[in-house]
């Protein structure tokens, strides 16, 4: 069912502690770590503790998750020293955009050069 838990799904068995992450910040709504591939000196990952397969569907389902996500994701870049010198919030949302878990989330990017457009 939407929003709950899914087994086969990655994030949500970090959410639930089945599998270790590098825990930046716990909310009642959401959860951050730090990405296992890094693609910029600062790059995490704030998921919703609900699972939705992308950040639309997200959005729709459950707005106020959506905005407290975004607004995390501005608070780890303004913890991170990142704020000040630019940084990204991406969702890739499909296979072709790159998403590779299907559970909503935002990457944040920064701490370097961010050429536009990506790649």
């Amino acid at each position: 069912m939407a929003g709950e838990p899914q087994a086969d799904c990655l994030f949500c068995k970090i959410v639930a502690g089945n599998i270790p992450a590098t825990v930046v910040r716990e909310t009642e709504t959401t959860f951050a770590f730090r990405d296992i591939n890094p693609q910029a000196p600062t790059h995490v990952l704030v998921i919703p503790r609900v699972h939705y397969p992308d950040a639309s569907a997200l959005a729709a389902a459950e707005p106020a998750v959506a905005a407290d996500l975004l607004r995390v994701a501005g608070e780890i870049a303004a913890e991170e020293k990142i704020d000040g010198h630019g940084y990204r919030i991406v969702f890739n949302t499909g296979a072709g955009a790159g998403q590779t878990v299907f559970h909503a989330h935002a990457h944040v990017l920064g701490g370097r050069g961010l050429q536009w457009p990506p790649g």
